[in-house]
């Protein structure tokens, strides 16, 4: 069985696209594919986090930051496609458009497209969990041992 997934996997490229909500598992579970799969991993956190002096920008800017990483997400994964190479999108992936971009992104790759959507088991965790991070505080851009 591993063997025919090996096969299948390495006939075109896939792209393993995380959704979900920040707290759910996205970026732990992307992380345990992409070392197990030997996937390069596209991660929104990692793109977004390398704009962070440009936060500090007039209000407003946090919409073209966001946007700019999913552009930048887009145009990483679409090289690594483009060369027969699988990847592993993670991010919440939670507008339509941005689902609309990755299934044209697929179509003109050639790639097979999984979505793996994570929401949380224990309600209750999961908001204290987000409230724990609120108070660590989300300026914590490099160095991080757990998000996701």
């Amino acid at each position: 069985m591993a063997k025919e997934l090996g096969e299948e996997i390495t006939k075109k490229p896939l792209i393993i696209a995380m959704k979900g909500h920040p707290g759910t598992g996205k970026s732990t579970l992307a992380h345990a594919l992409a070392s197990a799969l030997k996937f390069p991993l596209v991660d929104k956190d990692d793109i977004r986090d390398s704009t962070f002096p440009l936060h500090q920008q007039p209000q407003g800017s946090d919409t073209l930051l966001n946007h700019l990483s999913y552009e930048a997400i887009w145009r990483v994964a679409s090289t690594q496609l483009h060369l027969g190479i699988s990847v592993i999108i993670d991010s919440p992936l939670s507008h339509r458009t941005h689902l609309d971009r990755l299934i044209s992104l697929a179509a003109s790759a050639g790639a097979r497209l999984l979505i793996v959507e994570c929401r949380p088991s224990d309600e209750a965790k999961w908001r204290e969990r987000l409230e724990g991070r609120e108070r660590v505080g989300t300026s914590q851009t490099l160095g991080r041992s757990f998000r996701s």
